[in-house]
């Protein structure tokens, strides 16, 4: 089985949806030492007032020529709606609605774009950008982060599907004017699978890589290149 895992801020809030695949993650590292880091706010950066459209944000996503070969677009899932309990984690717990039923954010501006990596084994990356204004993005991104990564194991029940988290905060690159980064461990049915989260705000604009840790790293700052290259 191969535990999925519903992007709410990526992976946001945990909704893990136990579906059957023969795959599993088991060659990514496990969890190591981490932390989040948040930096000063470059007066270049905050001049971007006004939030973005969705439309507007759509072509700053990354696609499969910026990724390069062995790459395949994943097709948008529809919405889903499961019943879901969060044990053992209060601080997530509290945050309610789509934080914990894996939706988007809060944030009405919004594109996204999901790749499945096929070039020797088969792994996930997906691109979320949102715009509002600096402030909004900061506090709300930043209360979902440290929720998440306050409670280093905690248990989802999606359904009857029991999914068994922990996380960690990891070092985020030197980029935007903040970031939040984390690795998440979903483990199910005798299964891991290790996805990491990296979130880089840049003035109006969140940009949040999620997927496979080395997928992550290998396309973060590319990313965060198109989407800002243009304001």
């Amino acid at each position: 089985m191969r535990v999925r895992v519903a992007t709410a801020l990526g992976l946001t809030a945990v909704t893990a949806l136990a579906l059957p695949a023969c795959s599993t993650d088991s060659g990514e590292a496990k969890p190591t030492t981490s932390s989040a880091a948040r930096a000063g706010t470059p007066a270049n950066s905050e001049r971007q007032t006004a939030p973005l459209s969705s439309a507007a944000l759509k072509p700053l996503l990354l696609d499969e020529s910026d990724l390069g070969s062995g790459y395949t677009r994943t097709p948008e899932r529809p919405a889903q709606h499961h019943d879901v309990t969060v044990l053992g984690c209060p601080a997530l717990d509290k945050l309610g609605g789509d934080a914990v039923t894996g939706g988007s954010l809060d944030f009405p501006r919004k594109a996204k774009a999901s790749f499945t990596y096929t070039g020797g084994s088969d792994s996930e990356v997906s691109e979320e950008l949102y715009s509002d204004s600096a402030d909004k993005l900061s506090d709300d991104t930043g209360r979902i982060f440290d929720a998440m990564t306050g409670c280093p194991a905690y248990q989802v029940l999606v359904g009857s599907n029991a999914i068994d988290v922990t996380t960690q905060k990891m070092s985020a690159p030197q980029l935007g004017d903040e970031r939040w980064s984390q690795l998440l461990t979903f483990s199910a049915g005798g299964q891991d699978s290790v996805v990491k989260q990296t979130a880089v705000r840049s003035g109006n604009v969140l940009l949040i890589v999620s997927g496979s840790p080395a997928l992550v790293d290998r396309h973060l700052d590319k990313a965060l290149a198109k989407t800002t290259a243009s304001r």
